[in-house]
């Protein structure tokens, strides 16, 4: 990586601000004295390292207003987050790519291969599997029989997708990731001995969706667990048969969703919430980390807490509950204090 910082204006369609020439030789964050470096300034909590940085050209918005003095040279952007994550994008895509077919690796006579698709070492490729242009599958990954892979998706190392599943283009699944293991699902008998209930469904996910590493996606009892366009899911996290999860929805790690769940569009689940299975989650909804859906919700809604409530409720009931020793203090007194002009009485 060797640019100026014209150049990367150029890339971005930013101004600058400052030396037009500034060398660019590695990426770091505002806050590390690293010279001829690019970093950026999104978040007003960092601002104070933009006048210390020894890094040679920051991203900032266009409404950034320096108080005082900045050595680096500046680059304004509608959006400074953005325009670090596509310039990021760029650089990782003009990297060598892998293709080819490594050995030793399985791939069966049935499977169909796209142009320019890559099988690393120790792969696995199943009867009747279909991988489309610019599919990678790197070393170790299991891809079962009547898997459909489409467009430019990529496969990490380890992991596994059981048969018959779908998964659509531009989509990224990291390792360790389980695609299609069988749902939890059992029935008791007479003797309260757990029988299996055969899981004869399978996963769909759309295309554009990331999927973090060692997560689990369980296939569908009958019908199909759905993943939607768009949709972004974090490290550990289990989404159960059925579940329904729309688009642009984004979970944060150890996230659980219990079967038949319906999750709406562009909803934001911080870590470790849980929802209950059976339940319809709306679109746009907020849940913040640590909280536990037990119920259907509405539109926009923003939760906290387990059982989860609205979020001002929650913080009105908060101050409340910091309160309860003082309260209860109180309460103890006036009931001594009636106690004693009762008995005077």
């Amino acid at each position: 990586m060797n640019f100026t910082a014209s150049q990367i204006a150029e890339l971005l369609h930013g101004s600058i601000d400052g030396d037009p020439e500034s060398i660019v030789t590695d990426v770091s964050k505002i806050e590390e004295d690293k010279e001829n470096t690019l970093t950026f300034l999104a978040n007003p909590k960092y601002t104070k390292y933009i006048y210390t940085t020894k890094a040679s050209v920051v991203i900032v918005n266009n409404d950034f207003v320096p108080e005082k003095e900045i050595k680096a040279t500046l680059i304004k952007v509608p959006n400074a987050y953005q325009a670090l994550a596509t310039l990021l994008d760029m650089y990782e895509k003009s990297q060598p790519q892998k293709s080819g077919i490594e050995q030793p690796s399985f791939i069966d006579e049935s499977a169909t291969l796209g142009d320019f698709v890559y099988v690393g070492a120790f792969a696995y490729i199943g009867q009747n599997v279909k991988l489309g242009n610019n599919v990678k599958i790197y070393p170790q990954a299991y891809v079962g029989d009547n898997v459909n892979i489409k467009d430019n998706t990529v496969i990490y190392s380890g992991v596994k997708i059981y048969k018959g599943c779908k998964i659509g283009s531009d989509c990224i699944i990291h390792s360790g990731t389980v695609v299609g293991a069988d749902g939890f699902g059992f029935v008791p008998d007479e003797n309260n001995v757990y029988k299996k209930i055969a899981q004869v469904g399978n996963v769909i996910i759309e295309d554009e969706v990331e999927i973090g590493a060692n997560t689990c996606i369980d296939r569908a009892t009958m019908g199909s667990t759905i993943l939607r366009k768009g949709a972004k899911i974090d490290n550990l996290i289990q989404i159960a048969h059925n579940v329904d999860v729309g688009e642009k929805t984004v979970m944060a790690a150890q996230t659980g969703i219990a079967g038949s769940t319906k999750i709406g569009k562009e909803c934001m689940f911080g870590g470790q919430v849980g929802i209950l299975g059976h339940i319809t989650i709306a679109d746009k909804v907020k849940v913040a980390a640590q909280s536990g859906v037990n119920r259907a919700t509405k539109k926009g809604m923003v939760l906290i807490g387990s059982p989860a409530i609205d979020a001002m409720i929650h913080t009105k009931s908060f101050v409340l509950f910091k309160k309860l020793p003082e309260i209860y203090s109180k309460l103890n007194n006036m009931e001594k204090a009636v106690a004693k002009i009762t008995k005077e009485e």
